[in-house]
């Protein structure tokens, strides 16, 4: 069984082969050059794929698809169809769907027997550990014990640096919502970083909602524990760093605000007393049109996570570390660096708007990472956070002489005030530097217009060129993408007759698509290509890195 993840890029990409007799690992693209490059007859194989992609990317799964049609032009047998699952809808639903499936035929491919019910089974047995000396347990370490309190270099995602939070200031001028200038001194780490590259942060869960998912459990918190890979031969011998307490896994290795996946609903059922309450999450997490719709309402759309679900179901009361068992891994959250090393080689600035929301319950749901940083005021006791750099693509032109053109609404903007920082820097050591055009985005003008005083700035030095788009300050909306439809000229001179760069930050699932979509008018009606050599150009444009999208959904 081939099982394929989406790429971050085709350079990296990590696979996994699986077979009944054996699992081997390759990393670094070794079996992606196998199957490219390779003639050798795969007649004996028995494949089947299930691969993992977002639709709002433009090339949704294409790894899985490429990968199935070329084992079977290798000879290998498609024992079942692919399947695609789509992280922008319900990934998990997705997989379940094709699953249910695909027992069945590979059952009858092979001629065996298929076994009745699902039988659900705990991967993790618990061992709970009151005399292991202090010093042995883990306090919010990612790897490493002590970790945090010997730091030592390099610093990466196993290892990551604590930077004190030297500013932290609100960049909205007015209005209901908060977005921060944060400032990460890097002093002593030895990490470096250009304009562009991204700083990843591991949040605290909050201390309020620790304490609540603790007592709908009626667990004591300070209590030591492991859970342990009941697979002797795993390579993953826990979940998280243990032995540690049901508190610190609860703040810092586990996500307690996510939305639950559907086989957590599965496994909290049996914890029901109630038959009622146990019919329906056991729906929920099935695969039939009624309960997939009552997840979508009472789970999804409701916001409810899974503090949520046991104060509204009440007769589910699952142990303590059953629940340390389910929930996914707190992940390191990801900004784009709004900063330039050039000007602050060992500063690290962060823009980041906080998550907060009421949903269709009445609760207030709160972002982990963004909560975490508000808090986070210099003078208070301890300000620092648990921090490394992640290498980017997304880059200035090696040659300062190359105009550009970025395109960044909201906190879209981050990386693109690096990019200003380096081209004024430039300037100023007396380089020639070419057009630098920045298309801006947001609400109002006296809200929400972030580092205004400092790009008007830029502007009057005559480094930068701005347009804005204030889509709430005339009845009519405006936004960025009809600024750039007016702007063909421009767009046309700056990428096609004097071959610049184009860049685009922000929203994966609508703006950049738009705007993507614009450029390709923009090239058939100033460019007089068809719509066809449009295409290929954006994409000769992003083979030659001179177009850039650092997005998300």
């Amino acid at each position: 069984m081939l099982r394929l993840g989406a790429t971050y890029r085709w350079g990296k990409y990590v696979p996994f082969i699986a077979s009944m007799e054996r699992l081997r690992f390759y990393e670094n693209g070794v079996i992606l050059d196998y199957l490219c490059n390779s003639k050798v007859d795969l007649n004996k194989l028995h494949s089947r794929v299930f691969g993992l992609g977002n639709k709002t990317y433009e090339h949704y799964n294409k790894m899985a698809i490429y990968v199935d049609q070329r084992l079977e032009e290798l000879g290998a047998t498609r024992v079942f169809e692919l399947g695609l699952g789509d992280d922008d809808a319900n990934i998990e639903d997705d997989f379940i769907t094709w699953k249910d499936r695909f027992w069945p035929a590979v059952c009858d491919f092979f001629g065996i027997e298929g076994g009745g019910e699902e039988v659900l089974m705990r991967q993790f047995r618990l061992l709970e550990q009151p005399n292991v000396q202090p010093d042995r347990v883990y306090t919010g370490e990612i790897a490493r014990l002590h970790s945090l309190q010997n730091q030592r270099p390099p610093f990466d995602a196993k290892n990551p640096f604590l930077a004190p939070i030297i500013v932290n200031r609100e960049l909205h001028k007015g209005g209901d919502r908060s977005c921060m200038h944060i400032e990460l001194d890097i002093t002593g780490s030895k990490m470096r970083y250009d304009a562009g590259d991204h700083v990843a942060m591991y949040p605290v869960n909050d201390t309020e909602i620790v304490e609540k998912l603790g007592k709908l459990c009626n667990a004591d918190l300070d209590t030591v524990f492991s859970l342990i890979n009941t697979d002797t031969d795993s390579s993953k011998k826990h979940p998280f760093p243990c032995p540690t307490t049901y508190r610190t896994a609860l703040k810092h290795y586990l996500e307690i605000t996510a939305i639950p996946r559907t086989h957590i609903l599965k496994e909290l059922a049996e914890y029901c007393t109630d038959e009622a309450d146990k019919e329906v999450l056991r729906s929920m997490s099935s695969i039939t049109p009624e309960g997939k719709e009552k997840y979508q309402s009472w789970i999804q759309d409701a916001c409810r996570n899974i503090v949520h679900i046991l104060e509204d179901i009440k007769s589910c009361r699952p142990p303590i570390d059953h629940i340390c068992e389910l929930l996914p891994r707190l992940q390191p959250r990801y900004y784009s660096i709004s900063s330039s090393s050039k000007l602050y080689p060992n500063h690290v600035h962060v823009t980041a708007v906080l998550v907060q929301y009421k949903t269709p319950t009445g609760r207030i749901n709160k972002g982990v990472a963004t909560s975490f940083l508000k808090n986070k005021i210099p003078g208070q006791e301890d300000v620092r956070v648990p921090v490394f750099i992640r290498k980017s693509q997304f880059r200035l032109p090696t040659k300062p002489e190359i105009p550009v053109i970025m395109v960044g609404p909201g906190t879209g903007l981050a990386p693109f005030r690096g990019f200003i920082q380096e081209r004024q820097h430039l300037r100023d050591e007396g380089k020639i530097v070419g057009e630098t055009i920045l298309y801006f985005g947001c609400r109002k003008k006296s809200e929400d217009f972030i580092y205004a005083e400092e790009l008007e700035e830029y502007i009057k030095k005559g480094t930068l060129t701005m347009k804005t788009a204030f889509s709430r300050d005339q009845s009519e909306k405006i936004y960025v993408t009809h600024l750039i439809e007016k702007d063909a000229d421009l767009i046309w001179n700056v990428i096609g007759e004097n071959k610049g760069h184009f860049y685009i930050c922000g929203d994966a699932k609508n703006m950049a698509v738009d705007v993507r979509n614009i450029l390709v008018q923009i090239l058939v009606t100033k460019g007089n290509m068809s719509e066809t050599d449009a295409v290929q150009y954006l994409k000769k444009m992003e083979a030659q890195k001179r177009y850039s999208a650092d997005v998300w959904s």
